[in-house]
């Protein structure tokens, strides 16, 4: 990891440590992988500040199997909380310790929640509905986005730090600010009420 980004990751992680957001079961920051963005899913890992979470997103890759049973020993080896996304079956394979839903999966994540009370469970979010939807599905947590621009959401303009903190405020349940994370735009949301944040970008070795 270069020193710009060790120190971009590093301010993240403190910057995610000190928001007093409604208390949950998840470190107060996530990563997530990319196919595109982090090709090299273990070295991403190895590369994350400590006491962090990961989202394994996999979008049907070849690879998802054996990318999974890795990161899933890393997180055996550091402590880090593994989730797998969209995929139940790839995260009671590789032992991880539990499952992140997209917003339009929210009944099958309600299905599997009542199976899998003692695991983890987070679900992406986009307004004030899907926050909803998330809470009463009975997530850990939600992911709100797209806090800011980012390439995720290529041409759509970011909620803005005052919309996000109105609609986090309002949540039943602890929400991380995802989309165009970085340490300068995560300064910004200081008191908006979120629990945490989320990034790619802004965590890439």
């Amino acid at each position: 990891m270069s020193s710009r980004t060790y120190s971009q990751a590093m301010t993240l992680a403190r910057l995610a440590a000190r928001w007093p957001g409604v208390p949950g079961v998840l470190p107060p920051l996530i990563a997530l992988t990319d196919p595109a963005r982090t090709p090299d899913v273990a070295a991403f890992a190895h590369s994350l500040p400590d006491g962090c979470a990961l989202i394994y997103r996999h979008f049907g890759r070849a690879e998802r199997i054996a990318e999974a049973h890795a990161l899933s020993a890393i997180a055996r080896e550091t402590g880090m909380v593994l989730l797998i996304a969209a995929d139940p079956a790839l995260a009671d394979a590789c032992d991880a310790d539990g499952v992140h839903w997209p917003a339009r999966l929210a009944a099958p994540a309600r299905q599997w929640r009542r199976t899998h009370s003692r695991q983890i469970m987070t679900m992406s979010a986009h307004n004030r509905r899907e926050l909803a939807q998330a809470a009463q599905a009975g997530a850990d947590a939600a992911l709100l986005s797209p806090v800011f621009a980012t390439r995720s959401h290529a041409g759509q303009a970011g909620l803005g730090p005052l919309r996000a903190s109105a609609l986090t405020i309002g949540a039943r349940l602890p929400v991380y600010a995802l989309g165009g994370i970085m340490a300068d735009t995560a300064k910004r949301l200081a008191g908006a009420g979120f629990s945490g944040l989320a990034a790619i970008d802004g965590l890439k070795p």
